[in-house]
């Protein structure tokens, strides 16, 4: 690989702390246990960031959404890791019954909630849920679900039945804890059977050079933003994941998954877009 092309995230770097270091400097004046809370502080700094950068990152793959989101994502839609919700924009609201937000960082849901809005999607009817857990949390979603569709007594038999006929991953596991095995439970638990999951991720090269220097990146890149690995073969895990009862079976009926297309072969940022339908 290149050396030139090994350092060009070192722009993106710099851009990020130019914009969000002195707003979360500022807030560490202000609360300065933050200095031993570093997934708070990590927070803040993402959302200042990304409250720059959001817009134009969800603008560089609209068209890819537009053919991924738009055609696909239908009934009770999981959008984990919804940032700012910019997957609101691309729901069809014909077909798509509710959007369900889950976003741990807080910080974000203000941004949620417009964008959903937008869209067609309230809180006040049922058809917009924020959800402060995490993707590693499956039975709380579950819960959380069936608590805000149902009454207690039914919610409480629900809670372990799959609710969610479509699940939205952009740009998302790559900051999840143990994201294969989160990945996992989560279409086991709580996508239906014949439901999808579409992705769009950053993916682990098959290249070894450029690899290698995925990984020699990934630790600085991920104090910067939330977590983020550059390094993880997302794709390849969610392909690979089986049926709870058959462990030598798929889960998936259908399985269509491909490179994002005009993307440089030495590039340290190469995505995988992908659907796959639950048998």
């Amino acid at each position: 690989m290149k050396l030139k092309n090994a350092v060009l995230l070192l722009s993106d770097l710099k851009m990020a702390i130019v914009v969000a270091l002195i707003p979360t400097l500022k807030a560490v004046a202000k609360e300065p246990t933050l200095l031993f809370r570093w997934q708070a502080l990590s927070r803040i700094f993402f959302a200042r960031m990304w409250m720059d950068f959001g817009d134009e990152v969800d603008g560089n793959c609209k068209d890819l959404k537009e053919r991924l989101i738009t055609p696909n994502a239908y009934g009770v839609v999981l959008d984990i890791g919804a940032g700012f919700g910019h997957t609101a924009k691309y729901l069809n609201r014909a077909r798509v019954t509710r959007y369900v937000a889950l976003e741990p960082n807080a910080l974000m849901h203000d941004r949620i909630r417009s964008q959903a809005n937008e869209a067609g999607f309230h809180e006040s009817d049922g058809t917009l849920v924020i959800l402060s857990c995490g993707v590693e949390e499956p039975l709380k979603i579950l819960s959380n679900l069936s608590i805000s569709s149902s009454s207690s007594k039914q919610a409480a038999k629900l809670t372990s039945a799959p609710l969610v006929d479509t699940i939205v991953s952009v740009l998302t596991l790559c900051s999840v804890p143990e994201p294969q095995k989160s990945a996992t439970r989560l279409v086991q638990d709580v996508l239906k059977s014949g439901g999808q999951l579409l992705i769009y991720e950053h993916v682990l090269s098959t290249r070894e050079d450029i690899q290698w220097w995925q990984r020699f990146w990934a630790p600085v890149w991920a104090c910067a933003f939330d977590g983020c690995r550059i390094d993880r073969p997302t794709d390849v895990w969610v392909s690979e994941i089986k049926d709870r009862e058959d462990k030598e079976k798929s889960i998936w009926r259908e399985l269509d998954l491909e490179k994002k297309e005009a993307e440089t072969e030495e590039t340290l940022f190469g995505h995988s877009v992908g659907r796959f339908v639950k048998g």
